[in-house]
């Protein structure tokens, strides 16, 4: 189970929201790349990097920050990011910058042709972001409801070659109320990819309910605001789950 520390950007800040609502910002570090030094230091094997005023815009923000995260790890491991990424140059300058993965969120599901090309394009560094509500998919900063199935778009664009899918609840992210261990492996079932668990990952029970369900697809978890706040502690969470791997 690869456990992935979350570093999100707000206004150059690494911050975290409650349900995604960019009016309730925690701000956890006014210094981004110190921080991607301090996951490293505790032996963190990816990274995973939101745009947050990116995801909103629609365009990449945040740029001086995420360059100097990348600088700062270098080569040591590799790094995801996701928010405002709609056309094939953006994918291709974080691609030629040391980013090692993109996420594309929003425009998969308004422009699933783009997706098709950016896997065609840059096969093996794709990775889908599929945000949901009660199995129900959602775009713009999850601003807006879709009427898409999970399930349905998993399949769809496991078939145009994404690499992985991030599946996010987004009714439990930032809240610390145990992450929706149901709705994951319905997904995970469905694909052939591996399915990356989000969204409110509270402690070390959730890690051992993760690990339990490996066997389904969830290949790993993105951790946010349980690191943050000391409600899980980082190190011993992957030493768990490291423990857990199935056989």
């Amino acid at each position: 189970m690869l456990l992935i520390p979350a570093i999100d950007l707000k206004d150059g800040r690494c911050v975290r929201l409650r349900q995604g609502d960019l009016d309730d910002a925690t701000v956890f570090s006014e210094d981004p790349a110190a921080m991607a030094e301090l996951w490293l230091s505790r032996g963190a094997r990816r990274l995973h990097l939101v745009d947050l005023n990116g995801a909103v815009a629609g365009k990449p923000l945040n740029q001086a920050s995420i360059k100097a995260i990348v600088a700062a790890v270098g080569d040591d491991i590799p790094v995801q990011i996701g928010g405002g990424i709609r056309d094939l140059d953006t994918i291709e300058r974080y691609l030629d910058g040391g980013i090692s993965y993109v996420i594309i969120g929003t425009a998969a599901v308004k422009n699933p042709g783009f997706l098709h090309d950016a896997c065609s394009a840059f096969p093996g560094q794709i990775i889908v972001g599929l945000d949901a509500k009660d199995g129900k998919v959602a775009t713009d900063g999850w601003s807006k409801l879709t009427g898409h199935d999970v399930v349905d778009l998993g399949k769809k664009f496991e078939d145009y070659g994404c690499n992985e899918i991030i599946y996010t609840d987004i009714g439990r992210d930032g809240m610390l109320s145990g992450v929706n261990i149901e709705a994951t492996v319905r997904l995970a079932q469905h694909v052939r990819i591996p399915v990356i668990a989000s969204g409110g990952i509270a402690d070390l029970r959730d890690i051992d309910n993760l690990c339990a369900v490996e066997d389904e697809g969830v290949s790993g978890a993105i951790l946010g605001r349980s690191i943050y706040e000391g409600t899980l502690d980082f190190v011993a969470a992957q030493a768990r789950a490291d423990e857990l791997r199935p056989a």
